[in-house]
């Protein structure tokens, strides 16, 4: 068995508990709010993005070397697309990094459309270069229903 879809299954074992989310809520949620097929990224991208970024962790921060942070399930950048007030940010998305962090994900994911909508697309995200482009996917939905 692959070891990425291993980490998927079990990763559609965990609750939403604390900030971390079950892949297949993620999906729901996903779905709900139109990102399967937003410039041509299905849930399958979305999902490894998610998981390869933070683990389908809501509230992660991760400090960057230069001194940015990055934010949230889908790790979105200080320096371009937030605000943390705590260095100099492009703010492209004309928000609050602490926003990207809650729990219903809206802000986290209007931000991520914004990013894609760029002419990088998902490359914008080194691991999902590394972890998901150009890789079969179709497994991170594997058990889910988001009818």
């Amino acid at each position: 068995m692959r070891i990425d879809l291993l980490l998927s299954l079990a990763s559609s074992l965990l609750v939403v508990n604390g900030q971390v989310i079950n892949r297949c809520e993620l999906a729901k949620i996903l779905h709900k709010e139109h990102m399967d097929g937003f410039e041509g990224y299905t849930l399958n991208e979305w999902l490894c993005l998610a998981f390869v970024e933070s683990n389908f962790n809501i509230s992660k921060v991760h400090e960057n070397a230069d001194g940015s942070y990055d934010y949230g399930i889908f790790q979105i950048n200080s320096h371009f697309w937030c605000n943390d007030y705590k260095s100099h940010s492009e703010n492209f998305c004309h928000m609050d990094c602490k926003d990207i962090l809650d729990r219903n994900l809206i802000s986290a994911m209007q931000c991520a459309k914004k990013i894609v909508s760029g002419s990088s697309g998902m490359k914008n995200w080194v691991q999902w270069i590394l972890h998901c482009s150009g890789r079969p996917l179709s497994h991170w939905m594997t058990g889910c229903r988001v009818e």
